[in-house]
């Protein structure tokens, strides 16, 4: 057997989902017994069967994505608690495995196979969903690209039919429930149990329960919030509807003018105060870093300012 095709063989093996007792599985995806598959390519060894020792690099493989997909959604399992997360995580890896050279990409796909599979979060599903696109937002967040904020002097230019960009790395999430406080609670709660060692472990296990009963009874209010990082942190921050309309245009790569004329429609904000939230607003982003160049800078002027 060629190289590759050994690693295809083994691959194909040992990444099949595990039993419910946690073993190799019983067969290949083609119906072969996977005993018989292990000895066509791993010798026995003096104490260990072929299969018991593919079965070792099985286990060691899905317990460890398993636990890099829980270490990036402790809140998604916090809403659903441990069983249930587990027989999601179980559940989405046997249908989305995994298709990176990096862990990190583990949970790119869970969202929309979440929405495909409402079963696994029950009554939960739309504040498992707002979870689930927040925890990857702040993965997005914390190592996506990078483009060149525009400077001071860029700043000084800006014209009402400029267009200008937001920082990739930025997630922009309208969401139904204050999934940013249950985030932030579960992580505190986390950091407490990591300082305090094993003696606290029952008080934080309370602590996270109590946690989650008052997200569950929270109702349901929009949030507009932005995920973004600053100084290598990644942070949560809650925005009005306008603001957050004028920066999905802006990403939209609208003009300057159009965007804050889509923002203010229908607005209840008083004509007077627009210009001193502009102000406000594009003096924040400015400071933490999210506008970015266009392609061409400046742009040619058009007769259309959309």
């Amino acid at each position: 057997m060629r190289l590759r095709e050994l690693q295809k063989t083994m691959a194909a093996a040992l990444m099949l989902p595990l039993t419910a007792a946690d073993r190799i599985a019983r067969r290949t995806m083609g119906g072969v017994p996977m005993a018989r598959e292990a000895e066509g390519f791993i010798k026995p060894g003096h104490r260990l069967t072929s299969l018991e020792r593919l079965e070792i690099y099985s286990r060691s493989y899905w317990f460890r994505v398993l636990d890099a997909l829980r270490s990036d959604f402790p809140g998604l399992e916090n809403v659903l608690g441990s069983s249930g997360y587990e027989r999601l995580a179980r559940a989405y890896l046997a249908d989305c495995p995994s298709q990176s050279y990096t862990l990190r990409d583990l949970g790119s796909r869970l969202e929309d196979w979440l929405r495909k599979h409402p079963q696994y979060a029950g009554k939960n599903h739309e504040l498992a969903l707002d979870m689930v696109r927040l925890e990857w937002a702040h993965i997005v967040a914390f190592d996506g690209p990078e483009e060149k904020v525009l400077s001071p002097e860029d700043l000084v230019e800006l014209t009402p039919a400029l267009r200008i960009g937001v920082q990739p790395y930025i997630s922009l999430l309208e969401l139904h429930y204050p999934v940013d406080e249950l985030r932030v609670s579960v992580n505190s709660a986390a950091h407490e149990d990591a300082d305090a060692g094993s003696t606290s472990n029952v008080a934080v296990r309370n602590k996270h329960r109590a946690v989650q009963r008052r997200i569950f009874t929270a109702k349901p209010e929009p949030i507009f919030l932005t995920v973004h990082r600053l100084d290598l942190s990644v942070y949560y921050r809650r925005l009005i509807r306008e603001e957050f309309c004028l920066l999905q245009a802006l990403r939209s790569h609208k003009s300057i003018s159009y965007s804050i004329e889509v923002a203010f429609l229908g607005s209840a904000v008083a004509a007077e105060e627009i210009p001193e939230l502009l102000q406000t607003w594009f003096a924040d982003w400015a400071r933490f870093g999210w506008l970015v160049r266009p392609q061409s800078w400046p742009p040619k002027e058009r007769g259309n300012r959309k």
